[in-house]
């Protein structure tokens, strides 16, 4: 007997996929204490959760038989994957549930924010009759900026354009081409924040994302433009926010997420008239309830039959002794796209990806899975997994091919991947090192020896005598170490580039104060 524990509350209608399969036991047992779900846990097979339980690695390391954790929702913030992980146990969620019910909302907050209703509705209800104080503006001819264009996006440019509206859309992964053909204008971050009457995110919280729209956005802003958030708190910079509606920048706000949930009662956005605000209701309607449950149920249901995977956030592929093989691949495959993804300009376009040496003879489709969720995760974080990530690159207008050879080249078993934007193409080359840790031997025509792992800096710059000393007089000033250097030049005095192992983040205040040194041409800070 299949035993599953449901831990957190669940529609009906995924309970009985899971009932009526006669090898599963399902034992619904909510509001468990964590010393009460670590002390049961070892008994299940698989795990139902929604946001309320946290999946700590103890609880994991607990679970002596767990083989799936199923999330009913997107994030999986309140899941250790990387305890999963070692522990070999596939975790899942369920990206597509709630698209239409987060769309359907952030339509409604545009059209509540236009015509002022829940304002106008609290004033009737107290017996007023304040018809011009409510005056509001029309959606038709206006102009939506849409930043963050994924399922949600498109779902809200759609309804969007019924209103006759047009729609600006900022995705760093999708095509012109594709977004052309649905009436959508692509356009770089600042153009959209300048000629928006309407802005509105649909992006995952990530460092990258963190307070994208503060002061400096607002300063580039329309007078008069309304702001829409129905993704995650902090995207916006609130306090930014409260000032720009005060200075009579920002016509009004409506916010469904904050950087703080439940929202602090003394915060400035509530005291404004002009502020919509509703409790994280995004995905708050019956119909998406309904459809996670069905979908987590489902993809947890065929991984227990041996029905295949979906979704899975931590692990494409599961034969074992093909995993065996294949697994540090599978991790230097990942790392090598998310190294690219942050090295790279521009709008993506094209990936080339060669594979050489013994590893050709295997089927290579789990590394492509692993390369392109490295590539698309800097930007979509929880929404990419392994299963999905080649379909959301390809629905991006990423163009993938594949080459195999089991000639070994300059290194054993390599990947060599040729990423091409609208702006630029770079060449990436990584294999294992002897104890198989993922490491970069090329990146364009530069030889480097690089262990893609943690803080880096990389660096362009002219070969001259005196820049490494002038580097760690910078970085030794802000309290950063170095951990390790690499260099790679073409040849003496020419274009060289350095990529530097740090212990701790480089502020983008620091980066430009490197910018500035003598000899250095670009920079960039990756994070793996």
């Amino acid at each position: 007997m299949i035993k599953i524990l449901v831990s957190d509350p669940l529609s009906e209608e995924g309970l009985k996929i899971l009932k009526n399969v006669k090898e599963f036991q399902v034992d619904v047992k909510t509001e468990l204490k964590p010393d009460e779900l670590k002390k049961i846990i070892r008994d299940y097979d698989a795990l139902l959760v929604r946001s309320a339980t946290k999946v700590t690695k103890d609880i994991i390391g607990a679970a002596d038989k767990l083989k799936v954790i199923g999330r009913a929702g997107v994030g999986l913030d309140n899941v250790d994957l990387d305890a999963a992980t070692q522990k070999g146990v596939i975790v899942m969620n369920t990206p597509a549930g709630n698209t239409i019910s987060t769309a359907e909302h952030a339509m409604s907050m545009i059209l509540s924010l236009s015509r002022n209703i829940p304002q106008a509705s609290a004033s009737t209800k107290k017996g007023e009759w304040k018809r011009s104080k409510f005056m509001g503006v029309e959606l038709y001819g206006k102009v939506l900026g849409i930043v963050g264009f994924g399922r949600i996006g498109k779902e809200v440019a759609k309804r969007a354009l019924s209103f006759g509206m047009q729609v600006l859309a900022y995705d760093p992964f999708l095509s012109r081409e594709i977004a052309e053909a649905l009436g959508i204008k692509v356009v770089e971050l600042n153009e959209l924040f300048q000629h928006s009457d309407y802005i509105t995110v649909h992006t995952p919280l990530t460092d990258e994302t963190k307070h994208m729209i503060s002061t400096a956005q607002f300063s580039v802003m329309k007078k008069g433009v309304r702001v829409i958030n129905c993704a995650r708190g902090g995207i916006i910079d609130e306090e930014a926010l409260a000032v720009a509606i005060k200075e009579g920048k920002v016509a009004g706000a409506a916010l469904d997420v904050f950087e703080k949930e439940p929202v602090l009662p003394e915060s400035e956005l509530l005291k404004l008239d002009n502020v919509i605000v509703t409790p994280h209701l995004g995905a708050s309607t019956e119909e998406a309830q309904v459809n996670v449950a069905i979908e987590v149920a489902e993809i947890v249901r065929d991984a227990l039959l041996g029905k295949g995977i979906r979704n899975a956030a931590n692990y494409p592929c599961l034969e074992a002794e093909v995993c065996k093989m294949l697994n540090p691949y599978i991790t230097l495959a990942e790392k090598l796209g998310a190294f690219s993804s942050q090295l790279i300009e521009g709008r993506f376009q094209e990936l080339d990806i060669s594979y050489s040496g013994e590893i050709a003879t295997y089927d290579l489709s789990p590394l492509t899975m692993a390369l392109c969720k490295g590539l698309l995760s800097p930007i979509l974080k929880e929404t990419v997994n392994f299963v999905n990530a080649v379909s959301l690159a390809k629905e991006r207008g990423i163009k993938i091919k594949e080459a195999k050879s089991p000639k070994e080249e300059e290194f054993v078993n390599l990947i060599k991947l040729s990423l091409k934007t609208d702006k630029e193409t770079r060449v990436i080359w990584g294999t294992l090192s002897g104890n198989k840790q993922a490491r970069i031997v090329k990146i364009d025509e530069y030889y480097v020896e690089l262990y893609p792992i943690g803080e880096m800096i990389y660096i362009e710059n002219w070969d001259r005598p005196g820049l490494i000393g002038s580097l760690g007089t910078v970085l030794g000033k802000h309290s950063i170490n170095i951990a390790a250097m690499t260099f790679g030049r073409d040849k003496p005095g020419g274009k060289a580039i350095s990529v530097l192992s740090v212990d701790s983040p480089v502020s983008a205040e620091l980066a430009a104060k490197i910018k500035q040194l003598e000899n250095i041409l670009t920079i960039k800070g990756i994070r793996i």
